[in-house]
């Protein structure tokens, strides 16, 4: 009987060490052959093989050498940033941001525009993204994918918005248009999704496969990571917690709810409550978050002001906690990085009171810019994936 062959498997093990070997460059930067065959367990030919074929795609290259004792130095290899780029944009109600970055996830050009009242969503994204492009000083051509990060509901089936209360020009078919208008692919995704893949990679999440990233400001929203993979629910409404029925929040009435509806969780901790906390316990402020940095500057004298909205958050974390039994709970958004560690301790602790439940309650760490981030990383990891496909 003859012997089967499987010519597909060195194929594939190529793939699959050119991935590890490239992932390696991008998250850890420049190194030698010797030490990637270490790090991926392979044989130092089978390194140098891996470095020639992804300098023949144009993916890595040397930039410089390092000695190791005896012999002559080792080159350094390290991934080509100009190989390709992606743009992030960060969609809101009065202005619009984009970045543009390279293969290494740097930022190498931005934009920024008013676009209060605007009725025309693909002449903002055109604009946002053209001007941070012009910016990074490439040519569009380069660019291969587009992630806008927008407030409101992403349908999973078909990558477009669904509904956004703040945002009621940007409709469905709004992702057609967006192809049809660029050839770099554009992706639609919720805000509070990709801040929450910003922590899960380099934030309080601290590498747990399960946990959730919990948005405080002017709105609420919570992204869910399960086994490593952010969860949206067969929707894209997972993570609506701002409807969530807690005490002391009235109900929506009216017999129908709608988007617009305000629910129950954001009566009881959105950013209008955050705002009143603060007025009864004397740190009058503009914005929600401002009432968090002068409670904890106050410290002893903004204790009851940070317990009484701790409370409120813990409402709906335990809520959370109770159904999913998260590993880590980050506090993120506007209130929740405001907040830090004082805010994320109070919230932990009235949250054991509540229900059987001890969550680790942190503080998120990504404070610069999370949405943006998320939408860099969410195009760096198509670009990536597609790569090997």
């Amino acid at each position: 009987m003859p012997k089967s062959h499987t010519p597909g498997v060195p194929k594939l093990l190529r793939v699959l060490n050119d991935q590890a070997a490239l992932k390696l460059l991008l998250e850890d930067g420049p190194q030698t052959r010797a030490q990637l065959a270490e790090r991926t367990s392979m044989s130092k030919v089978t390194a140098s093989q891996m470095m020639e074929r992804l300098q023949t795609r144009g993916l890595v290259e040397v930039v410089g050498s390092k000695s190791g004792g005896r012999g002559p130095n080792a080159s350094l290899y390290a991934a080509v940033p100009a190989f390709t780029y992606v743009v992030g944009v960060e969609v809101g109600p009065v202005t619009t941001k984009g970045a543009c970055a390279d293969f290494t996830g740097r930022i190498v050009g931005r934009a920024e525009i008013d676009v209060e009242g605007s009725t025309d969503p693909v002449a903002v994204v055109r604009r946002v993204v053209t001007d941070s492009v012009a910016d990074a000083g490439i040519e569009m051509a380069k660019v291969q994918r587009i992630t806008l990060g927008t407030p409101g509901v992403i349908d999973p089936a078909s990558g477009d918005i669904g509904f956004s209360w703040n945002l009621p020009a940007w409709h469905r078919g709004l992702r057609t248009a967006l192809n049809e208008e660029f050839a770099a692919a554009v992706a639609i995704e919720n805000d509070v999704n990709l801040a929450t893949v910003a922590e899960q990679r380099s934030g309080g999440a601290g590498g747990a496969t399960d946990f959730v990233y919990a948005w405080f400001g002017g709105g609420l929203g919570l992204g869910v990571i399960l086994n490593g993979n952010l969860y949206r629910g067969a929707s894209g409404a997972a993570g609506e917690i701002g409807f969530l029925p807690v005490p002391g929040g009235d109900l929506p009435t009216g017999g129908i709810v709608t988007r617009l509806s305000k629910g129950s969780y954001q009566r009881v901790i959105g950013g209008d409550a955050v705002l009143d906390i603060g007025a009864k316990h004397g740190f009058e402020a503009a914005e929600p978050e401002d009432v968090l940095t002068a409670a904890v500057e106050a410290r002893e004298a903004g204790a009851a002001c940070l317990d009484e909205i701790a409370r409120g958050i813990a409402l709906g974390i335990v809520a959370v906690c109770v159904l999913l039994d998260p590993t880590v709970v980050v506090l993120g958004g506007p209130v929740g990085y405001a907040g830090g560690l004082v805010l994320a301790g109070r919230v932990a602790a009235h949250t054991s009171q509540l229900a059987p439940v001890n969550p680790s309650v942190v503080a998120g760490t990504v404070i610069e810019e999370p949405i943006m981030r998320g939408a860099i990383l969410h195009g760096l990891d198509a670009v990536r994936e597609s790569l090997f496909d």
